[in-house]
C-alpha cells in the first residue's frame, strides 16, 4: 500500500509533464505548418520493451533504463538500428512506459513507431537505480553524458542521439548539451531551468516554500517507492538498500534547517551552502552557451523557470532556425495547455517528430522556417517574430507618486504610474499579509498545482483580493494598444524599521472593468540588494534593466532603520499588449507567501514588520518599462 501511495504522489508531479508531452490534437491545417499533421503516421505497427537494463557507470554505480523500440506486429524489435531519444529521470520512469499506458515523462508510442529507439532512465539514486541522488550535480550530469556515450554504441542505435523531456529532464538536456557530448545531435528541452537558484529555489534570495518542500518530499519518497516494489518481488538489491538508507531524504533536513533556524552561525556549513547562490548551485547550473547543437526551448512566461527560458535560447550560438524560441501562457503543470488546438502552435510531439526528424534523420521538414520566435503575448494571442524582446524596443520610465489613479480603491494605496516623478515626499506603509495565498503568484509558485485544488482558479486572473494588501501605482487608461516586451526593472526607495525586509511586485494588466491580471513578477530579500555590475544589463540610458543580485548569504547588507535605501528587482521578462482602455499597474507587497519565504535569519532580522516605499522627487521610485512602438500612456 506505501508504495502505491508514493507511486501515486510521483504521478501528481509526473503531471508537470502531461500537458507538455503528452499528444494533443492535431490543429487545423490553417494555423499549422504542413508537417504538424502527419506526426501521428508510422512505419512500424508495435513496441518492443526491454525494462530495467543496467547501465554502469564509471564508478562501478549501475542505473536502470527502460528500452523501447519500434517492432513488428509480433512484437519483435526491428534490427535497424536508429536514432536514440534519451530521457533521464527522477520522477521514476514507469511513468514513462508507453507501453503500459503511460507516456507522462516519455515519448508518445507514435513518435517511438515511427523510428526512434526511446532510452529513458532513472538518474542515480532515483527509482531503481543505485547510488545517492545528486539533484543536478556533477556525478549526475557525468551519468548523462555516459549514458549517451552507451546508448550511441549499442547494436540497435545508428549513433545518433537527441534528448527531450519536461522539468527536470528539460534542465538536465541543457546540462548535457553544453558539455558537447559528440554523439548528442538535436535537444528539445520543455520549460527547463538553467539558474536554479534564481528561477525557483531562491528567487530573490528567498526559498520557493511553494514548490520545493512539495517536490522534494515526492521524489525523496519516490526513490523508495521503485526498490521497495522491487524487493516485494524477490528483486532485492543490497547496494540500492544501502545507497537509500545513506540519503534518506535528499535536500529535505537542510531545507528545514535553513527555513528555521533563525541563526546561521549555528547551521553546518553544507546546510548553510542551501540558503544563498553558493558553489553548490553554481555546480548546476549550465552554459547555455557552450551548446552547439540545434535546439527548440519551449517555456511559459508563468513557468517557475520563466526566468531561465529566453536567456537559454539567446545565449546559445546558433541561427535562428536552428535555435528555437517558443513562450506560451501556462503553469509549469500546464505549459503548453491548448497546443495543439485551432490557432495554438502544434502539439509537443508534432514539434518532436519534425525537429529529430530534420535534425538526427536528415529529412526536409521545414522545422528550422518555424518561429524562430514563438510568443504568447498576453492580452493579445500568438505572434511569431525574429527576436525576443522585439526589434526596436524604447526603454521609459514611468515614476511611482501618490497622484490616485482611482483605479484601486481596495488597495493599501491607490497611486499612479505616471511620466513624471512626485512632486512631494510621501512615505508609505505596507505589512506582510497572507492574501498572497490566493493569487496567480501562489499558482506560478506551486507549479500550477494550486489551479488543480477546487477553487484553485478564483484569483487566478485577478489580483483585486492580494492587492488589499498591496500598495497600487496605475496608469491612465491606454489610448492606443501599448505593448511590452522585455525584461522590467522596478528602482524601489525603500525604509525599513528593521535591518532586513523582504519585497515582491507584480506588473499587471488591469481593464475598465477593474480586473486585475498579472503579467511578470519580481522579488528581493533586502538585505541582499547589492548588484554585481559586471553581471547586469542597463538600457541605453543607464536604468537597470537586468540587476543581477549576488544572493551570497555570507554578504548581507543589513540596512539602516528608518534610512531611505534604494534597492533594484528585476522582474520576468514577458510579451504583452495593454489594449485600450486598459491600465498597468505594479503592486508593491512586503510578503510573499506560498510563492517564497525569506530564510529563518532574515525573518529574524525584519521582524515581519511593516515596510515603507518613499516617494522622493530628489530620489524617485520608477519602474522600466520595455516598449514597443508608440506607448498609449
Amino acid at each position: 500500500m506505501m508504495v502505491r501511495r508514493w507511486r501515486l504522489l510521483v504521478a501528481v508531479v509526473s503531471m508537470t509533464m502531461v500537458c507538455a508531452l503528452a499528444p494533443q490534437a492535431a490543429a487545423d491545417a490553417v494555423s499549422t505548418p504542413g508537417w504538424a499533421d502527419g506526426w501521428q503516421q508510422t512505419s512500424y505497427p508495435a513496441i518492443a520493451a526491454e525494462r530495467d537494463t543496467a547501465i554502469v557507470m564509471s564508478d562501478g554505480i549501475a542505473l536502470r533504463a527502460n528500452i523501447f523500440r519500434p517492432a513488428a506486429a509480433d512484437g519483435r524489435a526491428t534490427d535497424t538500428p536508429l536514432p536514440v531519444l534519451l530521457s533521464m529521470t527522477p520522477y521514476l520512469k514507469q511513468g514513462a512506459d508507453p507501453v503500459a499506458g503511460g507516456g507522462m515523462i516519455g515519448l508518445s508510442q507514435e513518435l517511438i513507431r515511427s523510428g526512434y529507439v526511446s532510452v529513458v532512465v532513472d538518474v542515480r539514486g532515483t527509482g531503481v537505480s543505485q547510488g545517492v541522488w545528486d539533484v543536478l550535480g556533477p556525478r549526475e550530469q557525468a551519468d548523462t553524458l555516459e549514458v549517451i556515450e552507451w546508448a550511441a554504441r549499442q547494436p540497435w542505435s545508428n549513433g545518433s542521439v537527441g534528448m527531450s523531456g519536461a522539468s527536470y529532464l528539460g534542465i538536465n538536456t541543457v546540462q548535457a548539451a553544453a558539455h558537447r557530448p559528440p554523439a548528442l545531435k538535436a535537444i528539445l528541452p520543455v520549460i527547463p531551468g538553467s539558474d536554479l537558484f534564481r528561477d525557483i529555489v531562491g528567487t530573490g534570495g528567498a526559498i520557493g516554500l511553494g514548490f520545493m518542500p512539495m517536490w522534494l518530499s515526492i521524489v525523496n519518497g519516490g526513490k523508495w517507492a521503485s526498490g521497495l516494489q522491487a524487493m516485494q518481488q524477490g528483486r532485492f538489491d543490497p547496494r540500492w538498500l544501502a545507497d537509500r538508507l545513506a540519503a534518506p531524504a535528499t535536500m529535505l533536513p537542510e531545507l528545514a534547517a535553513v527555513l528555521a533556524s533563525p541563526d546561521l552561525a549555528a547551521l553546518p556549513p553544507a546546510t548553510v551552502d542551501l540558503a544563498g547562490y553558493s558553489d553548490w548551485y553554481r555546480a548546476r547550473q549550465s552554459d547555455p552557451s557552450r551548446i552547439q547543437v540545434p535546439t527548440f526551448v519551449i517555456g511559459g512566461w508563468h513557468d517557475i523557470f520563466a526566468n531561465s527560458q529566453p536567456a537559454i535560447y539567446d545565449a546559445i550560438p546558433l541561427p535562428p532556425g536552428q535555435k528555437q524560441l517558443l513562450m506560451g501562457n501556462g503553469y509549469h503543470a500546464t505549459a503548453t495547455k491548448g497546443f495543439g488546438e485551432p490557432g495554438a502552435p502544434p502539439s509537443v510531439t508534432a514539434f518532436q517528430r519534425a525537429w529529430f526528424d530534420k535534425w538526427l534523420k536528415g529529412i526536409d521538414t521545414g522545422i528550422e522556417n518555424y518561429g524562430p520566435v514563438t510568443l504568447y503575448q498576453q492580452g493579445g494571442g500568438w505572434t511569431s517574430g525574429d527576436s525576443f524582446p522585439r526589434a526596436g524596443v524604447d526603454y521609459q520610465r514611468r515614476y511611482l507618486t501618490a497622484d490616485p489613479s482611482a483605479s484601486a480603491p481596495h488597495a493599501v494605496f491607490d497611486g499612479s504610474l505616471s511620466r513624471t516623478g512626485p512632486a512631494a515626499v510621501d512615505q508609505l506603509t505596507v505589512a506582510p499579509g497572507l492574501r498572497g495565498l490566493c493569487s496567480r503568484q501562489a499558482i506560478e509558485g506551486t507549479a500550477g498545482m494550486v489551479a488543480m485544488l477546487p477553487g484553485g482558479t478564483t484569483c487566478e486572473f485577478d489580483s483585486r483580493f492580494a492587492e488589499a494588501e498591496a500598495l497600487t501605482f496605475s496608469t491612465a487608461p491606454a489610448e492606443t494598444a501599448t505593448v511590452l516586451s522585455g525584461r522590467m526593472n522596478l528602482h524601489l526607495n525603500t525604509v525599513l524599521d528593521a535591518t532586513d525586509g523582504f519585497w515582491a511586485v507584480s506588473v499587471n494588466d488591469v481593464a475598465p472593468d477593474g480586473t486585475s491580471t498579472v503579467l511578470s513578477t519580481g522579488q528581493l530579500v533586502a538585505g541582499l540588494r547589492a548588484v554585481d555590475e559586471a553581471r547586469s544589463t542597463r538600457t541605453p540610458e543607464g536604468d537597470y534593466l537586468e540587476p543581477y543580485h549576488p544572493l551570497d548569504i555570507a554578504a548581507v547588507a543589513p540596512q539602516t532603520p528608518g534610512a531611505p535605501t534604494v534597492l533594484d528587482i528585476g522582474l520576468l521578462a514577458t510579451d504583452a499588449v495593454i489594449q485600450p482602455g486598459h491600465r498597468l499597474r505594479i503592486d508593491v507587497y512586503a510578503f510573499n507567501v506560498p510563492r517564497a519565504l525569506p530564510i529563518g535569519a532574515s525573518i529574524a532580522a525584519g521582524g515581519l514588520r511593516p515596510q515603507q516605499v518613499r516617494l522622493d522627487p530628489a530620489e524617485p521610485s520608477y519602474l522600466t518599462l520595455p516598449l514597443h512602438g508608440r506607448p498609449g500612456f
